[in-house]
């Protein structure tokens, strides 16, 4: 089992998904951030969603993505409009 089923949200798909995205580890995540680390997944997986990026954000911040700040959700949508080419 991946260590990054360690975090959050991270089920076995994901975390398949993000090695392949030359994310191993929690340390790299964190350190590439929610923004970068969705934009190597979604070069890997181009319809990655919107639930993989809050995902994301949820596995960074070390909780669960639906205990997110609205605020945190709606900057997370505007950045996954602006990359899936949504306005």
């Amino acid at each position: 089992m991946s260590p990054l089923t360690e975090l959050p949200n991270i089920g076995p798909e994901l975390a398949r998904l993000l090695e392949q995205a030359d994310i191993h580890d929690p340390e790299t995540l964190r350190e590439l951030g929610t923004e970068a680390a969705f934009l190597r997944l979604k070069a890997r997986a181009p319809a990655a969603c919107f639930h993989k990026l809050t995902a994301l954000e949820g596995a960074v911040r070390g909780v669960c993505k639906t205990q997110l700040p609205p605020e945190r959700k709606a900057e997370l949508r505007r950045f996954f409009d602006g990359c899936s080419g949504k306005k």
